[in-house]
């Protein structure tokens, strides 16, 4: 059981930890002189998998693509969904037993 827990949690942590470094990765490529639109299906990816609060507060964090509607309102939305799932996948652990 407590396997289980330990596994979501090292989930959680690393897939958000994926998430910001993606967001400072590409805010440096664009400082740089690069595209900020080059990895924008990486970061959809990482939010769908559970990074969208990592992604959304490295926005704020950074001052990077806070302009970009897309992400200003799939964000949050995405990240309400991952805190829901998480808190689903605490509470019901005892399930894949």
């Amino acid at each position: 059981m407590v396997l289980i827990y330990v596994l979501l949690t090292v989930y959680i942590l690393s897939v958000n930890f994926y998430s910001f470094r993606l967001v400072k990765t590409q805010r440096d490529d664009f400082e740089a002189g690069g595209e900020a639109n080059g990895q924008d299906g990486k970061l959809m990816l990482a939010a769908i998998l559970g990074g969208a609060t990592a992604i959304y507060c490295a926005m704020f964090a950074l001052r990077f693509r806070l302009g970009n509607l897309l992400f200003m309102i799939a964000m949050p939305v995405l990240a309400v969904l991952n805190i829901y799932c998480f808190y689903l996948g605490f509470r019901s652990a005892w399930l894949f037993l």
